[in-house]
């Protein structure tokens, strides 16, 4: 095979448009979160090195620039980007419509490969001593002003921010292009969309409502950066953790609906309640943009809009509730066969149950009192990360790649050795950090107390990491042959039939049944009525109501100083309004609810 059939083959240029695209997000994604993952390894090696031998092999500066680029990397150009990737390719497939507006999502694709290339900019010197030259601390909000000029000793370059605007352009662009194809679909619609589409098309929501905040603070940062405004340090915290706590939902609930599509064709039964899974998608998107105060508990905000937050906080609990209880009850008495997509599948739900209690201890002002900025935090977020969003992430990826390219997957074996060695890897990895957090270890932190505790959490973490991250490249591996030397996929019906097939293919069982009896293709045929409808209408209209809503609150809040007078209240209540009316008519609209 030659270099012009290698490329081919990988971005499966041969296809439709929409495969290539989707092939061309999925590929990018996958270079990007190799690259996050090195990252994450060097500041694995320095912190282990130092609790075995008391050294640091890495400069103060590339410890620090490998935390940023991790997560600048790995949640955004490889995370965020493979999630839009499957929400565009299901979109398109299920709902069998043709494209349009092409070019808005290519310019968005080129908005999201290149935003992490600006955010790796150069830092601008201020001639002061004690000051590096690289990026350390100006990922997260939380330290803002860090980075503006006039407001930090310590300056970031302006391509910093505009790394961020071209982040946020993406999130805009292919999201509007999303929801304008689900628009054209509802003009033709005549049934509900089915559970799975309506996690896809919430979360797409959520994301654009979501990124309202922090696009405010990236606008607000360059206006600042060149002294044309002055800079509310708290507001700006505020606004960027309108995103920041949305992230977690973000990521995690395109893992929910994989699992609603997964989860009752495995089990080969019904959906146990169409209704509660609808009801569940809206309370999540309601609920999961009008927290940002929950990330700020220690900062100088008054108790009882900390207490709001913490109640609202504990309501996201709702429809995670309806959501396992409604999953549960579908595969309950299920005769399911050993297979690689069941035991991922299994694993993330699992995994989402286990990780989201210690969501919840996070949202509890007293115990986060306790470990705030803790190693504790970030095995919290990385647990809910690496066993529930990527474990669905891989259970879709085993049957969407041969649904894209029509090549079976090249080996079995290598399938099971990357899931048995994540799950060794990713386990240590998770508790090694549980164990530096109830140490009281904080984040970030490269020279800490030779402590047993510490020193056996960090190296067993760093361990982890080299185990899961090995069995990782092992899928990619496979992943490659596949796309060169893939054998040709059996003729398939239905993306159940499809699921049934890899499901087969990965099995320990050698008499698997057909698991392909919920036949989602014939049930989409019934979507469509022949004669598309006119119009806008009432609830597509009313859904921008809501988000026209979202941007004004943007006003009090910039206006809220220390947020001890109604104009903080004001804002908590126009965004809140805003994300109601927005969530409620906008998948009315969709025909969703």
């Amino acid at each position: 095979m030659g270099l012009k059939d290698l490329v081919v083959s990988l971005f499966q240029l041969d296809k439709d448009w929409t495969t290539r695209i989707v092939m061309g997000m999925l590929v990018m994604s996958v270079i990007w979160g190799l690259l996050g993952v090195i990252d994450a390894l060097m500041v694995r090696i320095q912190e282990a090195m130092w609790g075995i031998s008391a050294t640091l092999p890495l400069s103060p500066q590339e410890y620090f620039a490998s935390i940023t680029l991790h997560g600048a990397r790995d949640l955004f150009p490889f995370a965020q980007q493979l999630e839009f990737a499957l929400f565009i390719f299901f979109t398109i497939k299920l709902l069998n419509i043709q494209p349009r507006a092409k070019w808005l999502l290519n310019i968005a694709f080129i908005a999201i490969n290149i935003s992490p290339m600006f955010m790796e900019g150069p830092i601008v010197i201020t001639g002061q001593p004690g000051f590096d030259n690289y990026f350390p601390s100006t990922s997260w909000y939380y330290l803002s002003p860090l980075g503006i000029p006039g407001y930090s000793q310590y300056v970031a370059s302006i391509t910093w921010y505009i790394g961020w605007i071209l982040l946020d352009s993406f999130t805009y662009l292919a999201g509007i292009w999303i929801v304008y194809h689900y628009y054209l679909a509802t003009k033709q619609l005549k049934e509900k969309l089915p559970v799975v589409l309506v996690f896809f098309l919430m979360d797409t929501l959520l994301y654009m409502i979501g990124y309202s905040g922090v696009t405010v603070a990236d606008v607000w940062d360059v206006l600042a950066f060149y002294h044309i405004t002055g800079l509310d340090v708290i507001a700006n915290q505020v606004a960027f953790w309108i995103f920041g706590h949305a992230i977690v939902y973000m990521a995690w609930l395109p893992a929910v609906g994989a699992l609603y599509l997964l989860i009752p064709v495995l089990a080969n039964k019904p959906l146990y309640s169409d209704r509660m899974g609808r009801i569940s998608a809206l309370l999540y998107l309601i609920f999961s943009n009008n927290v940002p105060i929950h990330h700020l508990y220690m900062v100088n905000l008054p108790l009882d809009l900390k207490l709001l937050q913490e109640a609202l906080t504990y309501a996201v609990v709702i429809p995670s509730m309806m959501t396992f209880f409604n999953l549960w009850a579908t595969a309950k008495g299920a005769q399911v066969n050993l297979n690689l997509m069941t035991a991922w599948s299994v694993t993330s739900f699992a995994g989402a149950i286990a990780a989201g209690v210690t969501g919840i201890s996070n949202a509890t002002i007293s115990f986060d009192a306790i470990i705030h900025n803790t190693m504790y935090v970030v095995g919290h977020f990385h647990a809910m990360i690496l066993w529930s969003i990527v474990p669905a992430a891989f259970a879709v990826l085993y049957f969407m790649i041969p649904m894209m390219t029509g090549r079976s997957w090249y080996s079995r074996s290598l399938g099971w050795i990357h899931f048995v060695g994540y799950m060794i890897g990713t386990s240590l990895l998770i508790l090694g950090f549980e164990i530096t957090g109830f140490s009281g270890l904080l984040r970030r932190t490269e020279i800490y107390p030779l402590t047993s505790p510490v020193i056996e959490g960090e190296v067993m973490a760093t361990v982890g990491a080299f185990i899961a991250d090995f069995a990782t490249l092992l899928w990619f591996l496979n992943l490659v042959l596949t796309l060169v030397k893939g054998e040709p996929m059996k003729s398939w019906n239905s993306v159940p039939e499809l699921i049934s097939e890899v499901a087969m293919s990965f099995s320990y069982s050698p008499k698997l049944s057909s698991l392909s009896s919920i036949k989602l293709t014939k049930s989409m045929l019934k979507l469509f009525h022949t004669k598309p409808k006119k119009g806008l209408g009432k609830d597509w209209s009313l859904g921008i109501l809501g988000a026209f809503l979202i941007v004004v609150s943007t006003i009090p809040l910039a206006l809220a100083g220390d947020f001890y007078t109604a104009t903080g209240w004001i804002w908590i209540f126009l965004l809140t309004l805003g994300i109601v009316i927005t969530s409620i008519f906008t998948l009315k609209a969709a025909k969703t609810i």
